[in-house]
């Protein structure tokens, strides 16, 4: 297992569709997932994509904590299972609604800053688990949002390319100084 280099905006990798896994229960396929699951608990996230690690296949891994879940919806968060992580090859997005939200993201590729990015609220999402197996989920709010832009990456795109309003992209340690600030006035 290794951690792996995390490619930033700018880098051609990040704006080239990603290909298709031919075998998901390959063992290349098993190390990377690996390797992308160190480097996701090394640097922190919910979320890292093939491309962000400069390999252009389309595999992404993500886990949805399930205090996130909870403060959505009001449940306890002690209640609030989450959803583990996993591995998703060669996956597929079904927007359920027209529905969209607008809502704050960040990336590793795009290190520092946060910006709104409206999302499908309802999704399906079908993709191959590294056993080869089928998985198909319904996913609402941040696990929605999170698995959208996931598979954004392995199509070369970046979070700021969906941003309707620039104004909203900052650092996010001056987001998080002054959000409390105007919130006091």
């Amino acid at each position: 297992m290794a951690i792996l280099k995390i490619a930033r905006m700018g880098h051609p990798i990040l704006k080239r569709i990603a290909d298709l896994v031919p075998d998901p229960t390959a063992p290349e396929i098993h190390k990377l997932i690996n390797d992308m699951v160190d480097t996701l608990a090394d640097i922190g996230g919910a979320g890292l994509a093939a491309p962000q690690v400069h390999v252009l296949l389309r595999v992404v891994i993500f886990h949805v904590p399930g205090a996130r879940l909870a403060a959505e919806d009001g449940t306890d968060p002690e209640k609030a299972p989450g959803v583990p992580l996993t591995a998703l090859i060669n996956p597929e997005i079904t927007p359920l609604s027209g529905d969209m939200a607008e809502g704050m993201e960040a990336c590793l590729s795009v290190p520092g800053l946060a910006g709104s990015v409206p999302r499908h609220t309802r999704i399906r999402y079908r993709a191959l688990a590294p056993d080869g197996q089928v998985i198909e989920r319904e996913a609402t709010g941040f696990h929605a949002r999170v698995v959208q832009h996931e598979c954004d990456h392995l199509d070369g795109i970046l979070y700021p390319m969906r941003m309707r309003d620039m104004t909203s992209l900052g650092f996010v340690e001056e987001l998080r100084r002054f959000e409390n600030k105007e919130a006091a006035d």
